[in-house]
C-alpha cells in the first residue's frame, strides 16, 4: 500500500484517481481511464503533424 501512495503522489491528480479506484475496489476501470488518456493523446499529438488526416481515417 505505500508503494502505490508515493506512486500517487508523484503523479498529482491522475495518482490521486488511480489511488481512489483502487482503494474503492474499481481495478476494472483501470484500463479503460488508461485507454482514454492514449486516444485522447494520440488526438492531441495528430494535429500538430503531418500524420493527422492518416490518424483522423482510423476514427
Amino acid at each position: 500500500m505505500g508503494a502505490i501512495k508515493n506512486f500517487s503522489s508523484k503523479l498529482g491528480i491522475v495518482g490521486e484517481l488511480f489511488q481512489f479506484l483502487w482503494q474503492n475496489k474499481r481495478w476494472w476501470l483501470i484500463p479503460v481511464i488508461v485507454v482514454l488518456f492514449v486516444i485522447g493523446f494520440i488526438l492531441i499529438f495528430s494535429q500538430s503533424t503531418a500524420l493527422g488526416p492518416f490518424i483522423y481515417t482510423l476514427f
